[in-house]
């Protein structure tokens, strides 16, 4: 099986440059951006000035690591400019528009999703955390992946499309959508309490991300099955506290505390 060498990188957030980077250490890397600003802080990495660049280098595997609103838009741009044989990657948070696109596109394939996002991981060290792999995937693109995180000891997760944008409602949205609710009742002051005080770390790092991601996540047609459980839950909490009820409040404690038992990855 011939080895990937020629790999492209564009977008050039956190997790583009994190890639690009480490992909640089053993293969032919080159990167792009449509920020000028953004190449600007990429030292030594080789860069393209255009994605008519492409062509030219005639890569081997191109990694999409651009917003998850714009990955389809810059894979169209980029690909009159691949080889067929090309191999297409993305990162993106939720994957259902993707699976479509890949269906369509003429391009192996591979969909990962990282899971050591950069607002709550040490990028530079992430042993023990987590990498999916979009069991759809091209099996060379699987192997080269699974190869080059070996030496960062990821937990790998293997999960279709349709099982990974599931999981990510429970992982993601369920979360997002409790920590946005802390926050709505938020009013400025300062409290006392190192339990608020937690929660308002969690709710300041999650607030510091791009509105576009923390939306698509958001908008996962999954998400509101998760957030119908999370409103029917305060409910019947609010129904307990109305009734003053210490025998239910007792039961609920009780499961609740079964339920985090497995817990976390």
């Amino acid at each position: 099986m011939k080895k990937i060498k020629k790999i492209v990188v564009i977008g050039m957030g956190h997790m583009g440059k994190w890639f690009a980077r480490e992909l640089a250490k053993n293969h032919d890397v080159v990167v792009y951006d449509r920020n000028a600003k953004l190449m600007k802080e990429l030292g030594k990495l080789k860069k393209l000035r255009s994605l008519e660049e492409l062509a030219a280098f005639q890569p081997e595997l191109l990694f999409n690591s651009v917003s998850i609103q714009n990955t389809i838009e810059a894979f169209r741009k980029a690909a009159p400019y691949l080889p067929n044989a090309c191999i297409i990657a993305d990162i993106t948070s939720v994957k259902d528009r993707l699976a479509e696109y890949y269906q369509t596109c003429g391009f192996p394939f591979i969909s990962l999703h990282p899971m050591f996002g950069p607002r709550f991981a040490n990028m530079n060290k992430i042993k023990g955390e987590n990498i999916i792999f979009i069991k759809e995937s091209d099996a060379r693109a699987i192997n080269f992946f699974k190869q080059f995180i070996r030496p960062y000891s990821l937990r790998t997760w293997d999960l279709s499309f349709l099982e990974h944008d599931e999981m990510m409602a429970y992982s993601l949205s369920l979360p997002f959508a409790a920590t946005i609710a802390f926050s709505a009742c938020i009013k400025g002051q300062e409290v006392p309490g190192t339990t608020f005080s937690r929660h308002m770390q969690i709710a300041q790092r999650l607030l510091l991300e791009d509105d576009n991601l923390l939306t698509e996540i958001l908008f996962n047609p999954h998400s509101l099955k998760r957030l119908d459980t999370i409103c029917t839950n305060m409910e019947f909490l609010k129904h307990i506290i109305r009734a003053r009820d210490r025998e239910e409040i007792a039961k609920l404690l009780a499961r609740l505390r079964r339920n985090i038992q497995p817990h976390v990855c």
